[in-house]
């Protein structure tokens, strides 16, 4: 083929640029070639591009950016069954080695062998073609639109991070954040038949998003501390006015942490009832002052939440193809694929009025 393929590149820390490389090739029979459509900004992606690394995941060589992806299957290998062409499709975009342990129990967001979309050193998704596992694309509906399509990626986010929880029909949910995660988890929780829903932040217009999206109940925190005052108890105190303003009796069953910041983490243990569980999902400084006490006195459940899992792909589609979740109300800004470094600029500013920004893909 004559044709290119212009790529959005991380070169190095800071360093962007616009490519036109080869047209990925399949690698072998099962695999499927996508004519991207929309792609989502996540933070991690920035993450890259200010820093170079995030945990062992090492910046060494130029990638393609980009992980929330839908798009047009143009091309498939011969022993693909399960999709064809022209069919659209949400793109997962971590495929495990299938075969270790974690995988075939199911858990393979453990797999040390995934390919991992924008994750060195792993090309992403912001081109105008990428190639990937047909079990790894899920076909998506007419009634949804490929922005929809692109951000099934974040909503089943959310879904690993309910079902690490355990969420059971019922239960009282906390979560604190009202970014993308935060209201995604909400909406889940919700969705999943959580008795009562409430979110936490410290931003006004958040706040106000979250209760017209999920929430039944939101909270917005001032977090002062007096003068000498110790910032563990600090988060107490707003965790002990969280519960009572909120209703929520002895605390609540259920505590998503969406933040990363360690007066949220802190608080969200001081606000969870005596054998409830917490979920830990927001990833700020790697190291915090952790209020371990209260969380044996109490018999909490402590969980960690990354990426997904079997089956958070296929709901994530199922609850935004039934309306359940409308995930475009988070977009707040639309960009043209020539304008990545202006979009991911604006993400890394990261102001209040900025929920989530989109990338339309190249003309086909």
């Amino acid at each position: 083929m004559s044709e290119t393929n212009p790529a959005f590149v991380l070169q190095a820390i800071k360093s962007v640029s616009f490519e036109d490389r080869p047209i990925p090739s399949l690698r072998n029979e099962y695999d499927v070639r996508v004519h991207v459509e929309q792609t989502g900004i996540c933070g991690s992606d920035v993450h890259y591009w200010q820093k170079g690394r995030i945990g062992d995941f090492i910046l060494k060589s130029p990638i393609v950016l980009g992980h929330e992806s839908a798009g047009i299957i143009i091309e498939v290998g011969a022993s693909v069954k399960n999709v064809k062409v022209g069919d659209r499709v949400a793109i997962e975009p971590g495929v495990p080695c299938r075969r270790c342990n974690y995988c075939r129990s199911g858990n393979y967001n453990l797999c040390d062998d995934t390919v991992f979309a924008a994750t060195p050193p792993h090309d992403g998704t912001l081109q105008k073609y990428y190639t990937v596992a047909s079990d790894y694309v899920y076909p998506i509906p007419d009634t949804m639109t490929p922005e929809d399509g692109a951000l099934v990626e974040p909503v089943a986010v959310a879904v690993q991070i309910v079902n690490v929880a355990g969420l059971r029909a019922g239960q009282t949910v906390l979560v604190f954040g009202c970014g993308p995660i935060g209201v995604l988890c909400q909406a889940v929780a919700k969705a999943s038949a959580a008795r009562r829903v409430i979110g936490v932040d410290i931003s006004q217009s958040r706040v106000d998003f979250a209760r017209n999206f999920g929430a039944d109940g939101v909270f917005l925190s001032r977090p002062e501390l007096n003068e000498g005052q110790d910032p563990v108890e600090g988060a107490r105190a707003v965790a002990e006015e969280i519960v009572s303003k909120c209703g929520l009796e002895d605390g609540a069953d259920v505590v998503l942490e969406c933040t990363g910041a360690e007066a949220c983490i802190q608080a969200g243990i001081f606000a969870a009832r005596k054998g409830g569980t917490f979920v830990q999902a927001g990833m700020g400084r790697e190291n915090v002052v952790f209020p371990i006490t209260t969380a044996c006195i109490r018999a909490l459940t402590i969980k960690g939440s990354i990426r997904y899992t079997t089956g958070c792909y296929p709901r994530a589609v199922e609850l935004i193809a039934s309306g359940k979740i409308q995930p475009q109300k988070l977009i707040t800004h639309r960009f043209r694929f020539e304008q990545a470094e202006e979009a991911f600029e604006l993400v890394r500013r990261a102001q209040e009025d900025t929920l989530k920004v989109i990338i339309k893909g190249v003309a086909h």
